[in-house]
């Protein structure tokens, strides 16, 4: 009998690559955001943490993806350490504000965990 294995997706940048070209970073992230939301099965969590917290908050251009995923039961979990250190708590837009340990029951809770 084949299960889904629950999946954890970590963001711990502003975009997906490590190019200096920061548009391409975030169109490699909303349209890979974007097919995700409609795969299956979906991921059990995305973490964000250090500049990755800045997806999830205002002026992001894949505000709308994230959203869907949410929507659609995906938990997003932001970092409130990395939030306060860059100053961009009041800022969130999705998802919810957690600790590291959120994050870290999230990872070792899952079947697997990819960062991004």
């Amino acid at each position: 009998m084949v299960t889904d294995r629950a999946t954890i997706f970590i963001f711990s940048s502003d975009g997906m690559g490590r190019t200096q070209d920061q548009e391409l970073r975030e169109l490699l992230t909303g349209k890979f955001l974007q097919i995700l939301a409609e795969a299956e099965p979906l991921p059990k969590a995305i973490c964000f943490y250090t500049d990755g917290v800045r997806l999830a908050c205002e002026g992001s251009p894949i505000l709308g993806e994230l959203e869907k995923l949410e929507a659609q039961g995906v938990r997003l979990v932001l970092c409130n350490t990395c939030l306060n250190r860059l100053g961009l708590h009041d800022a969130v837009r999705v998802g919810i504000v957690g600790g590291m340990t959120d994050i870290i029951t999230a990872m070792t809770t899952a079947d697997r965990v990819i960062t991004l």
